[in-house]
């Protein structure tokens, strides 16, 4: 059995002294998270929860007003944070040119940060029962505050279905966004594993700019999500906002940071439509095969200059873990495999080289055995075959660069 997780977020309607009381424990907790993220920077990132107890539980203990339950999970929220930070850092590593001209890449951690991780926003993380439970039939919910637990009303409107038996209710956190409270609650439930055996489709998946998403199945078909729309929007918000930083002002650098949330859940919206569509496609029984795109840089020389940094930060990391997510639910996978080569290998003969792919036009055209292809389509095809050497056996599928026909 596998676990499925999901987060499930409730609208809460404190009056105005349960919200004073929320707002006054959250900045309680805001202000040891940061203490605590300035302790990890000061003795070189150690990230043990029981060394930071170790340290600090104490003198929290005496001078906070936060019970101890809270106080213990204000220690894991900020070890918690920093993980998230390293695994980012590990996925975009430094790359610079040297004196021959030639790019670099460097690995990042931890120690490239220059100052502790802030924590900008009052939050604060509730334990299931000891800081947060349903009571009234599931009518109110009960929260700690400072002083005494508190009961307030809520609306769980589009989440009602994960308020079953077979979900388990976590962790929640209480954010506070635009004069709103909510409570967003991480839930968890057992689903089965992923059965290799019974010849499970398979389906490559090829990322990029041109097209986000490029399939091959099993089948031999092959669907293309069109990034055309998507960069002209994109576009549109560079425009807006070059014209927003250009006047400097207070109130465009406040529209400036409502551009940038639009522009995130627009981006996340369109994530999580191409992953439901591919679950929805292709069903139960699924492998979907993705490359791994730790340290790739996308080719950007057929897009507009002034485009392109901006097309290159597209979040092709949330689409992999929305449909990580979503295929886990429906008894299917996603395996990541190598991506070297996955451009230029070709299908038919073998053979690897470069120069057979021709980006102006976006073909792949073997000069050994003369087969032709949509560039993309050939790289969902190599990606589609290194998942049927997993599925036999092969623990890091990769091609192998052939110069003649295998």
């Amino acid at each position: 059995m596998a676990k499925l997780g999901r987060t499930i977020k409730l609208r809460l309607y404190p009056d105005t002294d349960q919200a004073e009381q929320f707002l006054v424990m959250s900045r309680e907790y805001q202000r040891l998270a940061n203490i605590v993220s300035q302790w990890i920077f000061d003795h070189e990132f150690q990230l043990s929860w029981l060394k930071i107890n170790h340290w600090l539980y104490k003198q929290f203990r005496q001078e906070s007003p936060l019970n101890s339950q809270m106080i213990q999970s204000v220690f894991r929220t900020v070890v918690a944070r920093y993980k998230t930070v390293r695994e980012q850092m590990k996925q975009h590593p430094y790359r610079y040119k040297n004196e021959e001209k030639q790019w670099i890449q460097t690995p990042r951690d931890l120690a490239w940060l220059v100052k502790p991780i802030q924590f900008r926003r009052p939050q604060a993380d509730l334990v299931r029962q000891s800081n947060y439970s349903f009571v009234d039939k599931m009518r109110q919910i009960s929260i700690t505050t400072l002083g005494k637990r508190t009961k307030l009303g809520f609306t769980d409107r589009g989440f009602e279905k994960y308020f079953t038996a077979d979900w388990k209710l976590g962790t929640a956190k209480l954010v506070h966004n635009r004069g709103k409270w909510f409570l967003h609650i991480g839930i968890t439930k057992e689903v089965p594993d992923f059965d290799q055996q019974g010849n499970p489709q398979i389906v490559g998946i090829d990322r990029g700019l041109r097209f986000l998403a490029t399939t091959f199945d099993s089948e031999g078909k092959t669907l293309f999500f069109d990034g055309q729309k998507i960069l002209r929007k994109r576009k549109i918000f560079l425009e807006i906002r070059r014209q927003l930083q250009s006047k400097g002002t207070t109130s465009a650098k406040k529209k400036l940071k409502q551009l940038a949330q639009r522009e995130n859940r627009w981006m996340t919206d369109v994530n999580h439509r191409i992953a439901k569509t591919l679950v929805t496609i292709y069903g139960s029984h699924t492998l979907f095969v993705l490359e791994d795109l730790t340290n790739v840089t996308f080719n950007t020389d057929d897009l507009p200059k002034a485009l392109r940094n901006s097309h290159r930060s597209w979040s092709f990391f949330q689409l992999e873990s929305f449909l990580m997510y979503k295929a886990q639910a429906i008894q299917s996978n996603v395996v990541k495999v190598n991506s070297a080569f996955t451009s230029q290998h070709c299908p038919k003969c073998g053979l690897v080289e470069k120069t057979n792919s021709h980006h102006e036009t976006h073909e792949y055209w073997c000069q050994q055995c003369q087969y032709r292809c949509n560039d993309d389509r050939l790289g969902a095809m190599n990606i589609e075959m290194l998942g049927q050497n997993w599925l036999s056996g092969v623990k890091y599928p990769k091609i192998k660069k052939l110069t003649t026909a295998g």
